[in-house]
This record gives structure tokens, C-alpha cells and sequence, in this order.
């Protein structure tokens, strides 16, 4: 299993300019390795703000994931909330799947240590509210969000991964607190890369080894948080009903965690297009920090 050391120092900073706020790129050294983040802070001058980590999935980087998500940038500013957009090593993240043929994972990149201190980075500059952590990751993002998840739950308020499933016990290579987490998952029925019914996740760059089932993935988090019933179940809206898409919501809610799946019947390895998930996820964080 994986062991966690960390050193950390502030190594340089670029700001510019997008929306009504700056963009600024910034790293820290982490057991040697430099470690890259962009984030946009708001024009606005606030104290206790939320502070969300937005991950890009399997070979992207922060500044390409910044660029896809213009809604979650334009949310922060109106908000006051402080999104930030870290990149991988080479563009990779060290998760929990063994198998990963990535150099972060075969070098052990030490992730735990990046998030932590970056945490660290913001309460200090721009005094975020420390119980108002969240992590938003997609794909390899989204495993990513589980290893926080699982390593590191006291650390954040809630999580929403999209189009990931848990690694199964053969390709699992992380020491789980196994503690309940707010989690939200979006996983579509026809993801080739992403089974929904598990099996193995195969990117241009070779095996990922394999991932359980959707149902199970959520089915851990429930289980943990301690339900035992049937979640709700509601349809959201089809707001493009040329897509074949729609989407099912299962949600646990009554105790002290939130669980919550969006099966897109006849999604694949994308977005949902009847929703803006990141929004959606912003606000599944919302009514969590309301509660």
C-alpha cells in the first residue's frame, strides 16, 4: 500500500484576468515534485468562502478543465465561492486503481500530501472557510475524488464524482478510513470506457485494471452512511429529448450523509446534457452546507 510523505513550498505564481475575477496559476513542491494549480478568485473581497477542487480527467490538465466549465467559473464569482483546477503529474492522477499504467501512479505520487496542502495554501491566503472543502472529478478525476474520499474523509465536506466507478478488490491499492462520506455520482448506462455494470477500463494508453459496478460503487457509500432502505427515486426533467438521455436520481438522505446517484439511462463517457453537472454538483454542495 501506498505511503504518504510530503514537503511543500510556494514556487511561482501567474495572475490574468477572467469574468468578473483573476485567474491565477500557482504550484507547490510536494516531496520534490512540482505541482500545478490554476484557480479563479472572485472580485469580491470575502472571508469563510467555500473553496471546490474541479479535477480533469485522465491525460487533461487544470487550465483545460477551467475552460470547459465557463457556468461553474461565472457561479464562483456571483458566490463567493473559490474554484480551483489542479493538473496531474504529466497529466495523470496516482488514485486507487493498481493497474494504472500512468507515471504518477508508478512513481506514487503523493496526492494526499498536494490536496492537503493546497488546503492549507488557501486557508492562509485567501481564509477559506475550512469545513467547506468540496472535490468535483471527472473520469480519472472522479477516481481521483474517491481516493480523497477514502484516505481522507475528515478532510472535505462532500465529493461529486462523474463517470467513475469504485476499483474492484483486485486493481485497489489505497488504505481506506472507511468513514461515510456526502457523496454525489453521475454515471451513464452505455459508458464504454466507464462499465456501468463493471468490468475493465481500457484509454488509448492501455488498462486501468477493473472497476465495480455503478450499483455497488453506490452501494459502498450507502452502506457506510448507514441506510439500509430503498434510496428515492425521482426523473429529472428531459430537457433535450433529442439526446436519449434521461436521468434517474437515487437519493439517500435522513442521516448524518448524503448518497445520491444520477443514472443517465443511455449516457456514455460524457455529460449529461439535460443538466450542467458541475452547477449541479455546486448545488448538491449548497443544500448540504445549508443543512
Amino acid at each position: 500500500m501506498k505511503q504518504v510523505i510530503s514537503i511543500w513550498i510556494v514556487f511561482f505564481s501567474i495572475s490574468s484576468t477572467f469574468g468578473q475575477g483573476k485567474v491565477i496559476t500557482d504550484s507547490l513542491t510536494i516531496a520534490g515534485i512540482s505541482r500545478k494549480f490554476t484557480f479563479h478568485e472572485p472580485a469580491a473581497s470575502k472571508k469563510n468562502r467555500p473553496l471546490v477542487f474541479v479535477l480533469h480527467g485522465s491525460g487533461g490538465n487544470g487550465n483545460q478543465m477551467m475552460e470547459r466549465v465557463p457556468a461553474l467559473v461565472e457561479a464562483s464569482s456571483k458566490e463567493n465561492f473559490i474554484a480551483v483546477f489542479p493538473t496531474g503529474y504529466q497529466n495523470y492522477w496516482n488514485e486507487c486503481r493498481k493497474s494504472s499504467p500512468a507515471a504518477a501512479n508508478q512513481l506514487d505520487v503523493d496526492e494526499q500530501a498536494f490536496f492537503l496542502e493546497m488546503i492549507a495554501y488557501f486557508e492562509h491566503h485567501y481564509q477559506v472557510d475550512r469545513d467547506q472543502v468540496m472535490v468535483i472529478g471527472t473520469s480519472g478525476g472522479g477516481h481521483m475524488a474517491y481516493k480523497l474520499a477514502m484516505t481522507l474523509p475528515d478532510s472535505f465536506m462532500a465529493f461529486s464524482v462523474i463517470i467513475a466507478n469504485l476499483p474492484d478488490q483486485s486493481n485497489f491499492d489505497c488504505i481506506a478510513q472507511e468513514k461515510p462520506v456526502n457523496i454525489l455520482i453521475t454515471n451513464g448506462t452505455l459508458d464504454r470506457i466507464n462499465p456501468y455494470e463493471g468490468g475493465e477500463v481500457i484509454l488509448n494508453t492501455g488498462s486501468f485494471g477493473k472497476v465495480v459496478s455503478t450499483e455497488k460503487s453506490l452501494s459502498y457509500w450507502a452502506d457506510l452512511a448507514g441506510y439500509t432502505q430503498k434510496p428515492s427515486l425521482e426523473t429529472l426533467p428531459n430537457l433535450d429529448p433529442n439526446d436519449g438521455k434521461t436521468i434517474e436520481k437515487y437519493s439517500y438522505y435522513g442521516r448524518e450523509k448524503a448518497v445520491t446517484l444520477l443514472k443517465v439511462l443511455g449516457g456514455g463517457h460524457d455529460y449529461p446534457n439535460d443538466i450542467d453537472i458541475h452547477l449541479y454538483s455546486w448545488n448538491f454542495f449548497k443544500g448540504l452546507m445549508q443543512r
